[in-house]
């Protein structure tokens, strides 16, 4: 998100609850009002954010460091680097209670009076539908644009930074897919709102990446002294590469590079690992990765990042793919995992066994989404 300047903030002391936050939320006007700073106490000892507002958790206990009083800023989601651990275990605790929430049919108007808009440059199923659906069932209202590289003003030439100034005059929030690496930084230092990558080329897909971990942790039960093999297309996936940036928060950690020749993961990553102490290990012998691993997560060789080398699209594929086979040598406990869509890459009589955790993950992304739309929106 761009500088922007002050906005006046909303402070209630007392108690808080998601009804009052959406009445208030109703009243304000949206030009002098973008957050909340809501206070169990009477201690107004404020340090201020980048809006000006001190944004505070409904509930007043924590686990974590980001207790009643403390600050947690988070403004664009671009990249995996920019969490922490005691962000990435406040934002599942976020994701736990939007958990609830989903459960419950009476819904939420916690976001009430928001808008978000959705700007696709490349096709989504998943992450499109899960963003709206996410911020609908907070109460919100959406504003999407699928295949915008075609059906938006960018086919009349339009540069992304001109597109970004119009849309933000529509909206509070945008959750943007890009076909260039890079293109959701450049989106978040233009605009005076929050930007959310929904993936980037063969950049990062950073809330990917999050659901991964949230799903990890739910599934095999911890984060640290995990073994996860990453398959299939390691030097294009945004997946893979996200996750690999996450798993390195986290202790005795290591990871498993399994992939066709041409699709292997990029230097950058592994001198990443590297430098944070990260042990990895390039294989290419799927069944005994699998034998180690508490996670292997698939993924699809992506025939769209090959351009006209459809020679070494056909060479790539097929070579890995997660069978009944590959289940027999995967230890009780492990998953696996995939970001989807698949193709043949995980056969479908892999679907029955209760370690195939990939259709659960998908729903995992709804609560991650949850989270970060009540955060960057409200904060705490």
């Amino acid at each position: 998100m761009a500088s922007s300047s002050m906005f006046s903030a909303c402070t209630i002391k007392g108690s808080a609850l998601a009804p009052t936050v959406s009445r208030i939320i109703n009243e304000c006007s949206k030009q002098t009002y973008k957050a909340l700073s809501i206070s169990a106490s009477a201690d107004t000892s404020h340090s201020p954010l980048r809006r000006g507002v001190e944004c505070r958790a409904l509930n007043g206990e924590r686990k974590h460091s980001f207790s009643l009083g403390s600050k947690f800023q988070l403004e664009d989601v671009i990249e995996a680097q920019q969490f922490d651990r005691d962000m990435l275990s406040a934002i599942f605790d976020v994701a736990l209670e939007m958990e609830k929430i989903e459960k419950n049919s009476i819904g939420s108007n916690l976001l009430q009076g928001y808008l978000m808009a959705t700007l696709f440059y490349e096709p989504s199923t998943r992450t499109r539908l899960s963003f709206e659906s996410a911020m609908k069932r907070l109460g919100g209202e959406v504003l999407t644009t699928e295949n915008a590289r075609e059906f938006s003003s960018a086919a009349k030439g339009e540069t992304l930074e001109d597109t970004i100034r119009t849309v933000e005059g529509y909206t509070d929030i945008i959750v943007m897919r890009h076909f260039e690496s890079g293109a959701a930084r450049r989106a978040a230092a233009t605009a005076n709102i929050p930007v959310i990558n929904a993936g980037d080329g063969p950049g990062q897909h950073p809330t990917q990446a999050l659901l991964d971990m949230y799903t990890i942790q739910r599934e095999v039960g911890k984060l640290d002294g995990i073994k996860v093999g990453l398959v299939g297309d390691l030097a294009y996936g945004r997946t893979v590469r996200s996750l690999a940036y996450l798993l390195a928060k986290y202790k005795d950690v290591k990871i498993y590079f399994v992939s066709p020749e041409t699709v292997k993961m990029k230097d950058d990553i592994k001198d990443y690992l590297t430098s944070k102490g990260v042990g990895w290990e390039e294989s290419d012998d799927l069944m005994e990765v699998a034998s180690k691993c508490d996670v292997v997560y698939q993924t699809r060789i992506q025939k769209e990042r090959f351009g006209e080398r459809i020679d070494l699209y056909e060479e790539a594929r097929g070579k890995y793919i997660v069978d009944r086979d590959v289940l027999r040598a995967m230890q009780k406990h492990a998953v696996v995992m995939h970001p989807l869509p698949r193709l043949d890459e995980i056969t479908v009589d892999v679907d029955a066994d209760p370690r195939a955790a990939y259709f659960r993950q998908a729903k995992n992304g709804l609560y991650i989404r949850m989270a970060l739309l009540k955060l960057l929106l409200l904060g705490w």
